[in-house]
């Protein structure tokens, strides 16, 4: 069995390769198998022009409608942000109601 370095964010030991990338199934973080460090960061930016982090507290700038259902979420609404991820929703979030949602970045500013 092959041996991997611990991960360097929680120091998991239970850390799996996925072709080119070590990744830890604990915090999810991933980093490069060959020791280059060439993360890049990814950052967004609210309504109002802020970054926003993970971990950030946002609510909602305008009414949403719910794709596939007939709910509508208000503004004001609190989302907890738990990641940034690149593409079209770049933000995975909790709403204050239980639910997880990906959003885009410009119907939240940051609280």
């Amino acid at each position: 069995m092959m041996s991997f370095p611990s991960c360097p964010k929680c120091n998991s030991e239970f850390v799996y390769q996925d072709q080119a990338l070590l990744i830890c199934p604990e915090c999810a973080y991933e980093w490069s198998a060959n020791g280059e460090e060439a993360e890049e960061e990814i950052f967004v930016r609210d309504s109002n022009g802020n970054k926003l982090l993970e971990g950030d507290n946002a609510t909602l700038a305008k009414d949403l409608k719910v794709k596939g259902t007939s709910d509508v979420l208000k503004v004001g609404t609190k989302v907890t942000i738990k990641r940034i991820v690149d593409g079209d929703h770049n933000i995975d979030c909790k709403l204050a109601k239980g639910g997880d949602m990906m959003l885009k970045s410009e119907f939240v500013k940051k609280a």
